[in-house]
């Protein structure tokens, strides 16, 4: 998709706060630091629409991003980053709970993991959360340029086992330097509207 468009609609904490409306919605979820930002920005073409920083656990609200009057990227915040209090962890989780469970609007999760990793014990739960309530989910193998090609595939399967993928659901290399997988994404957002 070419971008043109974008607006920052709103940045919410409760449903009476998401916006209007039925365009179809696509929410991003990764731990902190992983590169969420980056990801969103290299499919807009922008350099600095989501806010990236170098201090996890930016993101503290969900960010309704309106793309071209035709969808929403839904950026969450970020899980497993340590120095936010346990007790503004549980609020985000609780905030992304009733958004993941609720929204009828949600047409897939873009789970974010980073492929020079296994995914995480957070990815893996994000993942069996996201399996267990039926919510479609692109799994974004994020920072290829990070490794060689030729590890590519090796690193790919070690994501599928962590996870034990869903076949049914997508995985797809990207590169936020590159823009390896960029059009690939859009083609998988497409196919889920």
């Amino acid at each position: 998709m070419k971008v043109n468009q974008v607006e920052l609609v709103i940045s919410a904490v409760r449903p009476e706060q998401y916006p209007d409306g039925l365009l179809p919605e696509f929410a991003l979820a990764g731990r902190s630091n992983v590169g969420k930002s980056s990801l969103i920005n290299k499919l807009i073409n922008r350099k600095a629409m989501a806010r990236t920083s170098s201090k996890p656990g930016k993101t503290q609200t969900l960010n309704f991003y309106k793309i071209e009057e035709t969808l929403f990227f839904v950026d969450v915040p970020g899980y497993g980053y340590a120095k936010v209090s346990k007790t503004e962890r549980e609020k985000w989780g609780k905030m992304i709970e009733t958004y993941f469970t609720s929204r009828k609007q949600l047409r897939a999760a873009i789970l974010i993991t980073d492929v020079r990793h296994p995914p995480t014990k957070d990815d893996v739960t994000m993942y069996e959360f996201l399996k267990h309530h039926g919510l479609p989910c692109i799994v974004v193998a994020t920072k290829a340029d990070k490794i060689p090609k030729g590890k590519w595939d090796k690193h790919l399967k070690i994501t599928r086992e962590t996870l034990d993928f869903d076949p049914s659901d997508e995985l797809i290399l990207f590169s936020s330097e590159t823009g390896l997988g960029k059009d690939k994404m859009w083609a998988a957002i497409n196919r889920a509207m």
